[in-house]
């Protein structure tokens, strides 16, 4: 049986793609594979997501790339932030339709660590990449450049 963890979003998370406590974020919940390496994700845009032509803006699908790659960090019980990012648009991407995306970590050097994430429709086409360099970075890192407070 496959060791996977549910990364549902948080309530006090304020992230923009993955917290629960962005009214107007996406709430993006992911499966950490851990014994394939792997983040995984499976949804349904929705029309708020549309950018021109009615398919998925380019950037929600840099949103969904990056936190693909994010998430990675904690099968390593690291924290990182996204130091670069570039993102190849294959195909349009619907916001009507399922969508799956997939991140993996393909090198570490020093504190940086490179990883790739995709889109793909359900048929298996693929329809954008994302590669990344993630910076691991300590706790006090999200602390002191946080502008929101808790309880405020």
């Amino acid at each position: 049986m496959p060791n996977v963890v549910k990364l549902d979003p948080k309530p006090g998370n304020h992230c923009f793609g993955c917290g629960a406590a962005n009214p107007a974020g996406m709430k993006l919940a992911f499966d950490l594979d851990v014994d394939a390496r792997r983040s995984r994700g499976s949804f349904v845009l929705g029309p708020n997501y549309a950018g021109g032509g009615g398919f998925a803006h380019g950037g929600i699908i840099a949103v969904v790339l990056d936190e693909a790659m994010g998430k990675l960090s904690r099968l390593a019980g690291e924290q990182a932030v996204t130091a670069e990012m570039s993102v190849e648009y294959r195909k349009p991407v619907p916001v009507d339709a399922t969508i799956l995306v997939e991140g993996w970590q393909e090198e570490e050097k020093g504190r940086n660590r490179f990883r790739v994430a995709e889109i793909r429709d359900a048929l298996g086409n693929l329809l954008a990449r994302g590669k990344g360099r993630f910076v691991i970075v300590t706790p006090s890192h999200f602390v002191a450049a946080n502008p929101i407070k808790p309880n405020s």
